[in-house]
């Protein structure tokens, strides 16, 4: 079942709620609905795709038929977590998205490409141009492995070669090309030296998990679907009649999920999970976001947060576990504990 309010409201039980928060959404760059610099025109689909393993949440979240909020983006997850029985909202502010989301989880609508998948597409195109490894009759070879000791050695020596080291620096450098042409609010939130950070956590992918059973190795590095893999999950699955057979239930609410957070009633979720959403604001936004994460999850529960930030002393936490590749840290953090993390382990 999907229902989608047109704007953010309290959800959950009756509860006290924080004062009127300052609007932020004005000062975040998800606003716009684009992520190239120019002339704001109509919001657009940014993401086709979204580029988090939801295997993560199900090792770490309350059992299903906990209350959980997420990022709609693609719909993705939203998916996955409702499949598995738990009970979704899922916020967006660019309403393109939220639209693109809706028409996935309603009536399974394929995936588009999104402004992030032109871009991916554009740098993989150039790589199998000037670099006759990364043809795709080449990448297709290698994601057919599911050994990951062979994934290591082959990605070492066919595919992270000096020519591919170039090329992703003249792009993800701070004065290369994705800088020129990214909003400036997108631009602070890749971290210095992207290039050479993102190749590294790729290579950390392949040594740790099968490429076969890689959804997001597929799409990242060859802009495909894995033979064989899940599509979207329609409302189909999601209606009353498969409440028995376990399935919950995705409630899209058009917001900011700070602003979403704060209006909320205390202890409305039991879980959230978060990407991107600390990357580019300052330490003020990070403090307000947590702040946030504490009124509205109930004590106890669990937010998981995923940055491209490189790790700092807290650790990288479950980055290498989570097979999307791009992510530098993927914090689990229980609420109502001054802000301790979880080991991985189950916290159910």
């Amino acid at each position: 079942m999907v229902t989608v309010p047109a704007v953010s409201s309290a959800v959950g039980r009756p509860g006290a709620v924080l004062r009127p928060p300052v609007p932020v959404a004005a000062g975040t760059p998800w606003q716009a609905g684009r992520l190239f610099a120019g002339p704001v025109g109509r919001p657009r689909v940014l993401f086709g795709r979204m580029y988090e393993d939801p295997a993560v949440e199900l090792a770490v979240f309350p059992p299903p038929g906990a209350r959980v909020l997420c990022i709609a983006s693609a719909g993705d997850t939203a998916a996955a977590l409702a499949a598995a029985g738990y009970e979704v909202t899922a916020i967006d502010l660019n309403p393109a998205q939220l639209a693109y989301a809706r028409a996935r989880l309603e009536a399974g609508a394929p995936a588009v490409t999104g402004t992030a998948e032109r871009l991916t597409g554009l740098g993989r195109a150039t790589a199998a141009a000037l670099l006759p490894a990364w043809r795709s009759a080449s990448v297709a070879d290698f994601l057919r492995l599911d050994d990951p000791g062979q994934q290591r050695r082959r990605w070492a020596a066919e595919f992270d070669g000096p020519g591919l080291r170039l090329l992703a620096a003249a792009a993800l450098r701070p004065a290369g090309a994705l800088a020129a042409v990214l909003r400036p609010g997108f631009r602070c939130a890749l971290p210095r030296g992207f290039d050479t950070v993102l190749l590294r956590r790729i290579a950390r992918t392949v040594a740790r998990h099968p490429n076969a059973a890689n959804d997001w190795a597929w799409r990242l590095l060859l802009g495909r679907e894995r033979p064989g893999a899940a599509g979207p999950v329609p409302a189909s699955a999601l209606a009353p009649a498969a409440a028995t057979a376990g399935g919950g239930r995705v409630r899209l609410v058009r917001g900011e999920v700070v602003e979403h957070l704060e209006r909320s009633a205390a202890g409305s979720y039991d879980a959230v999970t978060l990407s991107n959403v600390v990357d580019g604001p300052g330490p003020r936004f990070a403090r307000r976001l947590r702040a946030a994460v504490e009124h509205a999850v109930r004590p106890g529960g669990t937010a998981v947060v995923r940055s491209l930030r490189e790790p700092g002393p807290g650790g990288p936490g479950l980055a290498a576990e989570d097979r999307s590749m791009i992510w530098g840290v993927v914090r689990v953090v229980r609420t109502g504990t001054d802000g301790t993390e979880t080991d991985g382990a189950e916290t159910r």
